[in-house]
């Protein structure tokens, strides 16, 4: 049977070629990484960027709270020069007392938010450990850790529910990043997240970010763009 008489393989065919479309006029979505010389990764994980942004020569800054996971990441990242990782807890401010979630798949779906309808995804991937930390805001963290970031000019955000907080804690930095891009739902994945169409904050002094898009591009320093990358049903490791 032709595309032509199977409707199904139509709308295949013009799915993919919508896709194909999207990627030729914005480009793919880490395109943004060839004009940036550094990343401030905020949810890291175990790192499993390294490689591409090494592949791009950046100077990158992991942030991951959970001390298990954060050992992996730095023993990752342990060979990558231009790599450092740093064990903090990021939302809005310092200095409040939050329980970390901790989830069975590996760390990577762990938050300070509940689980909400991220059960009914993904049954498998439930929390089995509770972690009493600190939080720090953005700012804060690297000022205690000594870390110049004058050549970081891209922030990525990936804390599960909370990007919102970790955006309005870095609210006084802002200015220097001509990319930031950040993960967001648009279902309730965590109780009280924020969906793609709420997560546009305005900055004062420092800029207003624009409208969330589902692309990868930039803005001018003056004017830092809050960009929201949402899958309908996305990798349960990442969100």
């Amino acid at each position: 049977m032709s595309a032509s008489e199977n409707p199904r393989g139509l709308k295949r065919l013009g799915q993919r070629l919508r896709k194909k479309a999207r990627k030729i006029v914005h480009g793919g979505p880490d395109d943004f990484l060839k004009s940036c010389r550094g990343v401030i990764h905020v949810g890291a994980n175990t790192g499993q960027e390294r490689d591409l942004y090494a592949a791009h020569d950046l100077d990158v800054v992991w942030i991951e709270p959970i001390p298990d996971v954060f050992a992996t990441l730095a023993a990752n990242t342990d060979a990558y020069p231009r790599q450092a990782a740093l064990r903090a807890l990021i939302t809005e401010r310092a200095g409040d007392t939050h329980t970390l979630h901790v989830a069975n798949n590996e760390g990577a779906s762990s938050s300070i938010l509940e689980l909400d309808q991220h059960r009914d995804i993904w049954p498998e991937v439930d929390y089995v450990a509770d972690i009493e930390l600190v939080s720090e805001s953005l700012p804060s963290a690297l000022a205690a850790a000594g870390i110049d970031t004058g050549r970081h000019d891209a922030l990525i955000i990936d804390t599960q529910g909370t990007e919102l907080m970790v955006l309005e804690g870095a609210a006084p930095m802002l200015a220097q990043f001509t990319h930031v891009r950040t993960e967001a739902a648009d279902f309730p994945a965590y109780k009280g997240a924020p969906r793609r169409p709420a997560s546009r904050p305005t900055w004062p002094a420092t800029g207003s970010a624009s409208p969330a898009r589902t692309s990868s591009r930039g803005a001018t320093p003056a004017a830092p763009i809050s960009t929201c990358c949402s899958r309908a049903r996305p990798d349960p490791g990442r969100v």
